[in-house]
């Protein structure tokens, strides 16, 4: 099962021009060996509401995927783990910013899935406007 979320949002005509705001859409991808059930649309809100606060970004903006049930070994175990990957445009660029999101999303991991922070490792991704393709288009146009 994998469980998805995203809100597609508008962009704004300004002088002729398509423009997107400055809070482009961050892309939360989270790989997991816990099962399925662990994962409820009620999960799925409060990690796009969780990681849009650390991100500073709006909710309407996210892409959420849960992917659970997986085989996984982390630190040479198999015990229950979560690889969180974020992949964004302009938030996820410097360690100084990725040290923040990391405290806030692991405070909500550890404590909604009950996993311990040696069991959650969260991969860090910089985007620019021309790797996210949207509207028959990349974002650098939008």
């Amino acid at each position: 099962m994998r469980a998805v979320i995203s809100y597609d949002t508008s962009v704004s005509a300004s002088h002729g021009h398509v423009r997107a705001s400055s809070s482009n859409m961050p892309f939360i991808e989270l790989q997991s060996n816990l099962p399925a059930g662990q994962f409820s649309e009620a999960f799925l809100k409060r990690l796009c509401s969780s990681t849009a606060a650390a991100l500073g970004k709006p909710e309407d903006r996210m892409n959420v995927v849960v992917t659970p049930g997986l085989p996984m070994l982390m630190a040479g175990s198999t015990s229950p783990c979560v690889i969180l990957s974020v992949s964004a445009i302009g938030v996820t660029d410097t360690a100084e910013k990725n040290k923040e999101h990391s405290a806030k999303i692991f405070e909500f991991l550890t404590k909604e899935l009950d996993l311990s922070q040696d069991r959650i490792v969260i991969v860090f991704n910089a985007l620019e406007p021309h790797q996210v393709g949207k509207k028959g288009t990349v974002m650098s146009f939008l």
